[in-house]
């Protein structure tokens, strides 16, 4: 008998009905443009900004995932609780904008009505991020508001037993905490939700257009043509093109399947194992989400709490984002060397030039971006002309090639001709607009779940005991709090996105960073977004591993060991931010430079010593001496920092000197 599925194989999802897929069309294309008439004509105040983008995120959401899977019809059940949603989420930004005057004039006494609206947009907001999220994100939100409600004047008094005595708090009744989380600006309408509605959506449209327009080509034959014939060039091009793909993309499982559709097979081709090219992927993929000037949403964020200026939290993240592409990069020279491989041939590679003679108008816009960010324009306007700017630069090097070099082609321009460029542009427009709506529903839905955690860390106070938690578990040793900051952002990161995993953590644990261990405010916010990738590349989430290892067809677990090793510089550069904070407040140049100049070797030590091969194979031994010489580094004192610099320079000097006696004897042999 011949089964179509086996046990193990999910089905594959049910297509939509044509009258969905136009009407998923028409919310996301509206909600596109809601956001650009927002963002660069008409300013809107925060409430109607963000209760009108939470509308709309949230009709895509219900529309675009059925409530019970992809892979089931809705049927009549389905379409009435659907239909149920719709209309909670239309009541959910319908009511602020219609009645925000009264509502505010009324603020602290609430009537029956806000308390009603408030519980109907909370159950609708847990159910969107459901579907858009998953049940991890959901169920944080749901514990979140039971343990508002435990307590002695809570909802649920006899929950408050069940609580640790320094979780205990008083209770909260419904009003109170309807009105936290819908009518107040510390919920769902907090700075989470606000940063997904104004920054995260125009950089992601940008980011659509690109991809929509052949920028993710461009970049990744740029660095094909750039690392190609080096050793191990398609793995050195996966890490360079993750790398550029970061300014595009939001998120590192689009940087894996985008990138890694091509890098992946030519990896394999050249000699990489499958599950090392799937965790080189992942890995690369990774960086893409602290690389600025994106960030993957989190410069946005980052800047909004801490004060600073979002152009600063850029600079401030580019040296160790390239030390963190330099240790990938490492890595995937060692191996190569390790397994003697070569690089790719001329012929089939992309010459820089045609490559830049095809695809430099993608540089423009980029450009335009920095500049306007470097007049201190809001980051919001300036998404706003980047993504004019790119529409305009797609169409005036269409309409050149259209209308003057087409015709010396043998094509001729006709009316037949012209209406259908016309039409095809119009499409590729309403593309854009569709996939940039598509591409902002997960992370707006996560943002807003992320709100009603922080209104009730707020509410409750969870945030300071949490901090006292640490301080106790810890004995106010730093470096076992970074450890349990660490541990905590795993555990996050197997229920949540990593832009929500970030928030909730900082909420928690930002004020003990600061407040107790004394680290600077914004090198807390960063230690923290770094290590909220981690759930990317860790066994036994390692979600970008796991999409590595879909496209290279090695076993999911064994690929995300690999990107776990080939990441490490994930957990090591916020260790050296922490203890030399120079490099990121700044200080003297030749402080600077140094600090620049270890962190650099010691990581490309730690790919040696973990690898065991450098020049060649390299014993126990020299391993042993620059794992001390990369402690010695990341201690806080300069005689130390000065003894490891010599103990890794001796193990290194020491692998040359072998190399070269290995080089000596084969010459000798082969004479």
């Amino acid at each position: 008998m011949n089964n179509s599925h086996s046990p193990s194989t999910p089905p594959p999802p049910i297509a939509q009905s044509r009258a969905i897929l136009w009407l998923i069309t028409l919310v996301a294309v509206g909600l596109s443009l809601f956001q650009l008439y927002s963002a660069g004509i008409q300013p809107l105040g925060m409430f109607y900004q963000r209760s009108l983008h939470l509308m709309l995120i949230m009709l895509l959401a219900f529309l675009i995932f059925p409530v019970f899977g992809a892979h089931r019809k809705r049927g009549a059940l389905g379409w009435a609780i659907d239909t149920a949603f719709f209309a909670g989420a239309l009541i959910t930004g319908g009511y602020l904008v219609l009645f925000l005057d009264e509502i505010i004039s009324r603020a602290g006494f609430w009537s029956q009505t806000d308390i009603l609206v408030g519980c109907i947009a909370v159950v609708t907001v847990l159910e969107a991020s459901r579907r858009a999220v998953g049940l991890g994100m959901t169920l944080i939100g749901v514990i979140a508001i039971l343990y508002a409600f435990a307590g002695p004047r809570g909802e649920l008094p006899w929950l408050g037993q069940f609580l640790p005595g320094i979780l205990e708090h008083r209770g909260y009744n419904i009003d109170r905490v309807v009105g936290q989380l819908y009518l107040g600006q510390e919920g769902i309408f907090g700075l989470p939700l606000g940063v997904a509605a104004t920054y995260i959506f125009i950089f992601v449209l940008f980011g659509a257009f690109l991809e929509i327009t052949g920028a993710g080509k461009f970049f990744i034959d740029l660095a094909y043509a750039a690392t190609g014939r080096q050793r191990g060039g398609p793995a050195k091009a996966s890490v360079i093109a993750s790398a550029g793909m970061g300014s595009i993309s939001g998120s590192a499982i689009a940087n894996v399947v985008t990138t890694g559709a091509f890098t992946i097979p030519l990896m394999k081709r050249l000699g990489y194992k499958p599950h090392q090219a799937g965790g080189i992927e992942a890995a690369a993929s990774t960086g893409g989400q602290i690389m600025p000037p994106l960030m993957g949403a989190g410069a946005f964020l980052i800047a909004e709490y801490t004060g600073v200026s979002y152009l600063e939290v850029v600079k401030v993240s580019v040296l160790p984002a390239v030390m963190y592409f330099a240790t990938v990069y490492l890595f995937v020279h060692i191996i190569a060397l390790k397994q003697g491989m070569q690089g790719m041939a001329r012929s089939e590679l992309p010459q820089v030039r045609e490559v830049m003679k095809e695809g430099w108008h993608f540089l423009l816009p980029l450009g335009v971006l920095v500049y306007l960010l470097v007049m201190h324009m809001s980051p919001m306007r300036v998404g706003f002309y980047a993504v004019m700017t790119m529409l305009a630069v797609a169409v005036l090097r269409y309409a050149i090639w259209f209308l003057f070099i087409a015709p010396r082609q043998g094509q001729p321009v006709t009316l037949a001709r012209i209406a259908t460029v016309l039409w095809a542009g119009w499409l590729k427009l309403v593309q854009g607009l569709e996939l940039g709506a598509r591409n902002a529903v997960a992370v707006s839905m996560a943002c807003a779940v992320a709100g009603i955690i922080v209104g009730i860390v707020g509410l409750t106070g969870l945030g300071l005991k949490f901090s006292a938690m640490m301080m106790a578990f810890s004995g106010g040793n730093i470096l076992l709090a970074l450890l349990l900051v660490l541990l905590a952002s795993l555990v996050l990161g197997m229920g949540l996105p990593v832009t929500a995993s970030y928030i909730v953590l900082i909420v928690l644990v930002g004020p003990a960073l600061t407040a107790e261990f004394g680290i600077p405010l914004l090198i807390a916010h960063l230690v923290v977004f770094w290590y909220s990738q981690d759930s990317n590349v860790t066994p036994p989430i390692a979600l970008a591993g796991f999409a590595g290892a879909a496209i290279a067809g090695s076993k999911p677990m064994e690929t995300g060991v690999q990107a776990w090793k080939f990441a490490k510089g994930l957990y090591l550069i916020p260790v050296f931010m922490v203890f030399n904070p120079e490099i990121i407040m700044g200080g003297p140049w030749p402080v600077l430079i140094w600090n620049g100049v270890i962190a650099i070797l010691a990581l490309g030590a730690f790919a040696a010593a973990l690898e065991g091969y450098l020049f060649t194979r390299m014993s126990w031994l020299p391993r042993l001496a620059i794992t001390a010489g990369i402690v010695a580094v990341f201690w806080p004192d300069f005689t130390a920092e000065l003894a490891g610099v010599g103990l890794m320079a001796a193990a290194i000097a020491h692998n040359l000197f072998s190399w070269k006696q290995e080089q000596r004897l084969k010459t000798v042999t082969a004479s």
